[in-house]
C-alpha cells in the first residue's frame, strides 16, 4: 500500500514539471531565449529585463553597421 501511494505522488509531481524551452523567456523579437548560460551554438546579445544572459544562435546575430 506505501509503495503505490509513493508511486501516485511521484507521478502527480512528475505531471506538474513544465517541458523543455517554456521555462525560459523570450527575447530580441522572440528570436532568442532569456538563460542563465547561453549552449554551445548560442552567443550573448544583451541582458534581459531579469538580469538574465539573452542568447540567440549564431545565424541570427545582427550584422553591425558602420554607423557612430
Amino acid at each position: 500500500m506505501t509503495q503505490r501511494l509513493l508511486l501516485l505522488v511521484a507521478l502527480l509531481v512528475l505531471g506538474h514539471v513544465p517541458t523543455g524551452r517554456s521555462e525560459f523567456k523570450r527575447c530580441w523579437n522572440g528570436q532568442g531565449a532569456c538563460r542563465t548560460y547561453c549552449t554551445k551554438y548560442e552567443t550573448y546579445m544583451h541582458l534581459c529585463p531579469d538580469a538574465t544572459l539573452c542568447c540567440l544562435p549564431y545565424g541570427l546575430k545582427p550584422v553591425k553597421t558602420g554607423k557612430v
